[in-house]
């Protein structure tokens, strides 16, 4: 079995067939038709309802997956000077009712999110209810002259997100949707007050690296210029070469960094970013 199979683990078919009665019984649904998504998801088992309900079945082993990449954020945090910023959560039904709630937040401050519906348990499981998009893309799925004017919008919104002292941890192309011609956030999630800057910190060195092979360095910095100022940027730079080992992100970090020293160098405009 591929190490990628035995993190992610499995739901069995019963418990499948036991949440699909409870959905069913919640929405009072007859032949409701349910289908499962190929998505490279360790948290959950992904699947959707009637094609308007995203549901994601959350198992003990998808929580125990979370926390090793929780504690793995957090050494990564520690690795770049600061402590570490991200909580782990003990039980599936804990991780589905913390991420409808980060979801709610983020519509609240008018960020683009899929609607959340609500959080239930079924026997040990977690189950996460949220709008389904039906006609959508992944920012990696775009070519880089969309991507390339979306860059700035993504920024935007992340730093929306963060002046709300929210973060969203796992900040990649996959993760970020397209629908319409508009940007929606999933996944996002709260972090404690001590360590909102180094959160935010590592979320613009993870949107950097995300972009980078989509548009290049160049311009993924001067997207992110767009919302953020340069000393955020060297901020995020300490964290580049954490992002760098992960596994799900390939990028040029030495090119990344270069521009990012190369702005930093730059004359400031009153704003604090670099002027060019």
């Amino acid at each position: 079995m591929e190490f990628r199979q035995l993190v992610r683990g499995r739901v069995d078919w019963p418990d499948i067939e036991r949440v699909a009665r409870e959905l069913a019984e919640r929405y009072d649904r007859d032949g409701m038709r349910v289908r499962f998504l190929d998505a490279d998801n360790w948290l959950s088992t992904p699947m959707v309802v009637d094609d308007d309900l995203f549901v994601k079945v959350i198992t003990r082993q998808n929580t125990l997956v979370h926390a090793l990449f929780t504690t793995g954020r957090n050494l990564g945090a520690f690795s770049a000077g600061t402590e570490g910023f991200f909580e782990r959560h003990e039980t599936p039904y804990e991780m589905a009712r913390h991420e409808l709630e980060a979801t709610r937040r983020v519509r609240e401050l008018g960020v683009n999110a899929p609607e959340p519906v609500e959080a239930f348990e079924v026997g040990d499981l977690g189950v996460l209810v949220l709008e389904y998009l039906p006609e959508f893309r992944t920012l990696g799925e775009l070519d880089a002259a969309a991507v390339a004017e979306l860059a700035p919008d993504l920024f935007a919104m992340l730093r929306m997100v963060h002046d709300a002292g929210l973060a969203h941890g796992d900040l990649r192309a996959e993760n970020v949707l397209v629908a319409d011609g508009d940007l929606y956030v999933i996944d996002a999630t709260r972090v404690s007050g001590d360590g909102r800057e180094a959160a935010r910190a590592y979320d613009l060195a993870s949107a950097l690296a995300a972009l980078e092979p989509l548009i290049g360095a160049a311009d993924a910095v001067d997207a992110a210029l767009g919302s953020y100022g340069v000393d955020d940027l060297l901020a995020a730079e300490r964290f580049t070469d954490f992002v760098a080992i992960r596994p799900d992100h390939e990028f040029d970090a030495e090119e990344l960094r270069g521009e990012v020293d190369k702005r930093a160098g730059e004359p400031r405009s009153g704003n604090g970013q670099a002027s060019r």
